[in-house]
């Protein structure tokens, strides 16, 4: 996995402040590869139903924006529960819990 531990910490303490301590987040795409070079970072963050909305998906990119030193990431928010889209899938499949 081709982040730094201050980098894992940011994002996990920027999760649980806009989404709550349950979501969990999911590193995914070529950063789990610690092969590749470059690359967007990836997230997948699983979260209730009641913050799995647009409105806190701005939150977080704009806290994670503000906290890391990176300028591409990508964010993928999906409720717990409900019917898996291809993305999501692929962030299961693929993807390190942060």
């Amino acid at each position: 996995m081709r982040l730094t531990s201050r980098e894992i910490s940011t994002i996990k303490a920027v999760a649980a402040e806009v989404f709550g301590p349950e979501a969990v987040v999911r590193l995914f795409g070529s950063r789990v590869d610690d092969v590749r070079k470059g690359g967007d970072i990836d997230l997948h963050v699983e979260t209730d139903p009641a913050s799995a909305d647009f409105d806190h998906e701005i939150k977080f990119r704009a806290r994670l924006w503000e906290t890391l030193d990176e300028p591409q990431v990508d964010v993928v928010v999906a409720a717990r529960g409900a019917e898996p889209r291809w993305i999501d899938r692929a962030a299961f499949r693929e993807g390190v819990i942060l």
